[in-house]
């Protein structure tokens, strides 16, 4: 490929993280950065949270409740653009640190907002942080992790993190039941519980290494070795790193690249795996965010008073871990691109039943085996796009491809809130089953193969 012509020799970093037994060194990772997803996924679906909340408290209507679901996701649209660009430039633990602080402080300041207005602007200032949480959580892990285990833990990283859905659901319900707590309204509590959360993870994440991949990348090969041979002698084994075969590796890494020449080389070298990637994360946005989002919603539009719609979201948002929890085992075991389809059918058919029930039972179950689904398929495509990228440019083209999933989830609630209050939620989800069908045929042709393969091999 053109932007790999041309061969050089390298300590052999890389292959040396393959080599490196699995330890708790590897586990403790693992959870650091899985603890620092939790915070991304409580604010995704915190939006859908607040919503029904904030419009009895600001008396909003379709297009303010909307509103306060899109403010989040444009900033991270901004903050996935941004900081994923910074990331391949600076490094994964400096964005790592940069992107948490962004989101405690805008967070925190949100809580104490006077009006909807000031509520907005800093929910997406807080936003812009996050919005490329999970993206570096795929890069780094995928960078770290040896390939025979990489899917699996990436699923666990996932797990921890998305407990934090349940626990948005769970908190909203009881903090708007308790009204004030300390002189403070409920719903503020929840900004305030996530501001300092995400302070803490700071401080936890400090420890971590920068990613010897990214090192080796940027041509600082003798940094990219020492951090693996502190590394092999952390996990008692510093014989893996003695004896590599050097490795060859282009030239030009080391060399500056703009994002222009990073989407160049994507869609030159890899344009039938970038085109997969940019067309799966429009339509996954609807299949997978707008039930999160618009669950609260739908159970209010079906006739059920807030805090008993939280209730009831957060029995099935028990789904979104556990659904990751089931993945675990799935992700090694299938082929990552049909693990992705299979998952994605599931939801479409769970949320058209999810739209048309009436009863409490089934609402519930039909909610909490969508969500286990959608979860199955986000570890599996949160996996997938780690690997389809080599290292140089892996942070922006797949920051910048997730992006647009944040961007249309900017503009879905402006189109799902109004159509829920004028057609129903079974329309809805009718269409978003359409689209699902679509992303299937998406992955299934233009997709590569990844499962069990390194990275470099896959590249």
């Amino acid at each position: 490929m053109a932007a790999d012509a041309g061969q050089a020799p390298t300590s052999g970093a890389s292959a040396a993280l393959e080599n490196l037994p699995l330890s708790r060194w590897h586990r403790t990772i693992v959870v650091l950065v899985g603890i620092g997803s939790f915070f991304d996924l409580y604010e995704v679906f915190l939006g859908g949270v607040l919503a029904p909340i904030l419009a009895r408290e600001f008396q909003l209507g379709s297009l303010g409740k909307a509103a306060v679901v899109a403010s989040g996701f444009a900033g991270m649209f901004v903050g996935a653009n941004v900081l994923s660009v910074v990331a391949d430039r600076l490094g994964r633990k400096r964005v790592f640190l940069l992107n948490l602080l962004i989101y405690s402080l805008f967070s925190l300041l949100a809580a104490f907002s006077p009006n909807i207005e000031v509520f907005l602007l800093l929910r997406f200032l807080g936003g812009i942080g996050l919005g490329c949480e999970l993206v570096l959580v795929d890069t780094y892990l995928a960078e770290f992790l040896p390939a025979r285990v990489r899917g699996r833990y990436i699923a666990w990283a996932y797990t921890v993190g998305f407990l934090g859905v349940p626990v948005a659901a769970l908190l909203g319900g009881k903090l708007v039941a308790a009204q004030e707590i300390a002189g403070v309204e409920g719903w503020r509590w929840l900004l305030v519980a996530g501001a300092l959360g995400a302070a803490f993870v700071i401080v936890m994440r400090r420890v971590l290494p920068e990613s010897p991949r990214w090192l080796e990348s940027r041509g600082r090969f003798a940094e990219s070795e020492a951090t693996v041979r502190a590394i092999a002698a952390k996990v008692g084994a510093p014989q893996a790193v003695d004896d590599l075969p050097a490795r060859a590796v282009p030239p030009e890494r080391g060399r500056e690249r703009s994002t222009t020449e990073v989407l160049r080389i994507a869609f030159t070298d890899y344009r039938k795996r970038t085109v997969m990637l940019f067309i799966f994360q429009v339509l996954q946005t609807v299949g997978y965010y707008g039930f999160g989002t618009l669950a609260p919603l739908v159970l209010v539009s079906k006739g059920f008073e807030v805090t008993e719609s939280l209730g009831y979201a957060a029995l099935s948002f028990a789904g979104y871990p556990l659904g990751s929890l089931l993945s675990v085992p799935l992700v090694e075991r299938f082929e990552r691109k049909y693990l992705i389809i299979t998952a994605a059918l599931a939801i479409a058919v769970f949320g058209i039943v999810f739209a048309a029930a009436a009863t409490p039972w089934l609402i519930v179950l039909a909610g909490f085996l969508l969500t286990t689904a959608s979860n199955v398929f986000s570890n599996a495509f949160h996996i997938y796009q780690a690997e389809i990228f080599p290292t140089a440019i892996r942070s922006t083209a797949s920051g910048v491809a997730y992006s647009l999933s944040r961007g249309t989830s900017v503009v879905l609630p402006f189109v799902a809130v109004p159509l829920l209050a004028t057609a129903g939620p079974v329309w809805v989800f009718g269409g978003s089953a359409f689209l699902i069908v679509l992303l299937c045929l998406d992955v299934g042709l233009l997709g590569p193969l990844t499962t069990g393969r390194a990275l470099e091999e896959v590249h």
